[in-house]
Parts: C-alpha cells; sequence; structure tokens
C-alpha cells in the first residue's frame, strides 16, 4: 500500500517517542525522573484558580458549539489588550488568529508564506523546524549555534544565508535551551532582516520573520525578553509571532495559542485554518477572554509559577555543578527562561558497566534512563549532531523531591562509566 511521498518522509518527534517509553515505564510502577517533555505535571504545576473557575463556568453556560474561524472576539480583544500592556506591541484584535496551541499556527504560518522549494533559515537546536519544512516541501537551512553564545543564533551566523530565504524562524526563550536573545543580539539580526528585504524588488517575496515568544513570560532575574518589532518598528509588515498560554500558564492541555502579525499573513493562516479546523475549544476560548484581563490574578499566578520554576531549575544547575567540581565531565548554562535547563554529559565513548561503548546521546539517553531512572532529552532530537554532548531537561514534569533524589542516581551512573 502506497502514501504520499510527504507521509513517507515524516519523522517522528523524537521527544514524544522517548517520553511515552518513560511514561510506559512509569504506568509499569518504575519510579524515574522523567525530564523529557515540555509539559506540566497538574499536580505540581496546576493551571491558575481563576482560569480553572472560568472554564467550568463556560461550559455550564453552554459554550460548546463552533468558535469563530478566527478565534472569539472577546479573546482576541483580551489578547491584544494583554500584549499592548505588557509589550508595548499595538495590534488590532483583527489582526490576532487563535487556535489550539501554537502548533497550528506556526503550520498555518509555514503554509501560508512558503512555496515548494523556498528556503527557512533556522538554527539548531531548535524545536520542529525540520518537520514544519518538511510538511510543506520547504528547504530547510539550518544554522549550528554554539554553546559560547548560550545556544543563540547571532547575526554574523545567519548573514550568509538570508539572501534568497523566505523565512526566518527564531525562538526566544528557546526550546530547547532555555536560554534568551540579548537586546544586541536580536537588534544586530533583525538590521539584516530589514536589509535584505531593502535589497529585494517588489516581485520578490520578501523575508519574513516568523518569531516564537511562547515563552515570553517565564524569564528570570535579570534576563529580560526582546522582540522584533519593538526594536526595530520597520519589521511590522515582515514578522509574525507565535504565542499563547500553554507554557505561562502550565496550560498546554486547555489548547489555547494565538499569532498576531500582518493582516495579509494572519488573513491567509485564518483561511488555511478554516479547512483545516484547527481551531482551539471555544468554552475554553471564552476562560482565557475572561482571564487575562484579571491583571492582579495573573501577577500573583506568574510570581508563584516563575518562583516554584526556577527553583527546580536552580537546584538541577547546582546539582550538575556540584558534580562538575567533583571531577565529573558535566556542566550546565545558567537558567534564563522557560523551563528548560540546558546540560553537558561529555561522557560519550566511555563503556558501561554492562560492556557497552556510549557512542550517540541516543545510547546514553537509555543508559541514564535504565541506571540513573533518568530520563532526558538529547540535542539530537532538536538538529544537532548525535555525538554533541548536549541536553535538554524539562522540569515541568517532576518534583523538586524528585529532582533532588535523581541526582546522585545521575552522579552513580556516571562514576560507573570507564
Amino acid at each position: 500500500m502506497q502514501v504520499s511521498r510527504m507521509a513517507e518522509g515524516l519523522i517522528g518527534s523524537e521527544i514524544i517517542k522517548i517520553g511515552n517509553e518513560v511514561n510506559d515505564m512509569i504506568r509499569k510502577g518504575e519510579q524515574i525522573c522523567n525530564l523529557t517533555i515540555g509539559d506540566f505535571d497538574p499536580s505540581i504545576f496546576p493551571i491558575p484558580a481563576e482560569l480553572e473557575a472560568e472554564i467550568v463556568l463556560a461550559y455550564q453556560q453552554g459554550q460548546t458549539n463552533y468558535p469563530p474561524a478566527n478565534g472569539m472576539a472577546a479573546l482576541r480583544e483580551a489578547a491584544a489588550a494583554f500584549t499592548q500592556n505588557r509589550l508595548s506591541l499595538r495590534y488590532s484584535p483583527a489582526d490576532f488568529l487563535v487556535a489550539g496551541g501554537s502548533r497550528p499556527l506556526i503550520y498555518a504560518a509555514y503554509r501560508a508564506l512558503l512555496d515548494a522549494g523556498d528556503r527557512v533559515v533556522f538554527p539548531v537546536p531548535s524545536w520542529n523546524n525540520n518537520h514544519y519544512c518538511h510538511l510543506v516541501g520547504a528547504e530547510a537551512v539550518t544554522v549550528l549555534t554554539r554553546p559560547e553564545n548560550n545556544f543563540m543564533p547571532t547575526a554574523q551566523e545567519l548573514a550568509p544565508h538570508l539572501a534568497g530565504a523566505t523565512m526566518l524562524a527564531l525562538c526566544s526563550p528557546l526550546n530547547p535551551t532555555g536560554t534568551v536573545f540579548s537586546r544586541a543580539d536580536l537588534e544586530a539580526i533583525c538590521d539584516l532582516v530589514l536589509a535584505e528585504n531593502l535589497r529585494r524588488g517588489p516581485a520578490e517575496k520578501p523575508l519574513y520573520l516568523l518569531y516564537d515568544q511562547i515563552y515570553w513570560l517565564l524569564t528570570f532575574g535579570e534576563t529580560q525578553h526582546y522582540d522584533p518589532v519593538s526594536l526595530r518598528p520597520g519589521l511590522r509588515d515582515y514578522t509574525i509571532y507565535i504565542d499563547g498560554i500553554s507554557k505561562c500558564l502550565a496550560a498546554t492541555g486547555v489548547r489555547v495559542g494565538y499569532a498576531f502579525g500582518p493582516t495579509l499573513v494572519i488573513d491567509k493562516m485564518k483561511a488555511i485554518l478554516g479547512h483545516v479546523g484547527a481551531w482551539a475549544p471555544k468554552a475554553e476560548q471564552v476562560a482565557v477572554g475572561q482571564y487575562l484581563p484579571q491583571a492582579a490574578a495573573v501577577d500573583a499566578f506568574l510570581n508563584t509559577f516563575k518562583h516554584n520554576i526556577k527553583r527546580s531549575l536552580d537546584t538541577l544547575h547546582a546539582g550538575l555543578q556540584h558534580l562538575k567540581a567533583a571531577g565529573l565531565p558535566v556542566d550546565s548554562m545558567v537558567p534564563m527562561g522557560a523551563i528548560y535547563l540546558t546540560a553537558k554529559l561529555d561522557v560519550l565513548g566511555r563503556t558501561t558497566p554492562a560492556g557497552q561503548r556510549l557512542d550517540t546521546t541516543q545510547q546514553l539517553t537509555s543508559y541514564l534512563i535504565s541506571e540513573a531512572r533518568l530520563a532526558l532529552v538529547p540535542f539530537s532530537a532538536f538538529g544537532t549532531d548525535g555525538t554533541a554532548p548536549w541536553f535538554r531537561m524539562s522540569v515541568g514534569g517532576a518534583s523538586l523531591e524528585a529532582i533532588e533524589a535523581a541526582l546522585p542516581r545521575l552522579r552513580a551512573a556516571l562514576e560507573a562509566l570507564r
């Protein structure tokens, strides 16, 4: 039996594959600290109580029929006001598009802007851009980033690849690293995009900037979030923002995301999603539209939520730095944002007590699940080489106690390698 070439060539998510394997083991009673999926255990990180109450009320009020294709007007108005109040970005509610999380919106942006063979430039490690390129037949142009820059791309690294490209896909705070753009670095990239578009003629597609800022409310300490149009207003006609509540409100299963940007692009994305039918549930839309204007409630939730996320990240970071000080070949980056810690476990080439040589991060991942009962995701799942010793640790699905208990097991597993 034959299927389409596109479907035949699809590659499953390595993150979901690892996460499913770990969840199967947990269901069978094994005690594993699961730092794989970028999700939340609701018993540890519940959604805001006020949002939950609004969702229940919306269902009780019978908000269960089809929503408008572009999202409930009250939600788009609330999202526009929230964005203006907190980021000083002024967009009409008509230029907001609501969907069932950020994934359909990213897909719609790719589908609306790219023809087969168009080039998409994106850094690695990064999340899922390779899969979206495959879905629409675009050419993926990957730019390898460096730990010296916290795995964030620089203008110097991107510049050779932008001529003739149709899209530059960026994310900050970045999945998988939890690191962010500095103001100067993002300004330099914005200037590249503006200069490239000035060079293009009226018959050419511009270079669009897809900016995924789904984690922007989750930054820590002195870290600040920056966005393209705030830094360079001239980018307004070229920038599509991806945003929503999934990460900042621990609401991954509520499925409310939104995009905003140029009217023409948002309208085309709306038309595409109208055929796909990727709407967020109406009751949840009504609830989020009621919750976002409650500034005091939002701030109170974020203060507690960010404190608890940062505490888990700091515990992991301190634990890895302790192992480093003890002479083990590990390292980690200071948490800046999102729910991820970047960890380095530089033990490839070593041999397990069972005699297996660990040549790839996938093999090391399996070893740690088995011996340390600790599940991580290697950066190879985000586009890097399988021999790069870097991993994502996602703290949303594990308790602080589980993280603390996993660190001695990690040490023992690493010390057992020869």
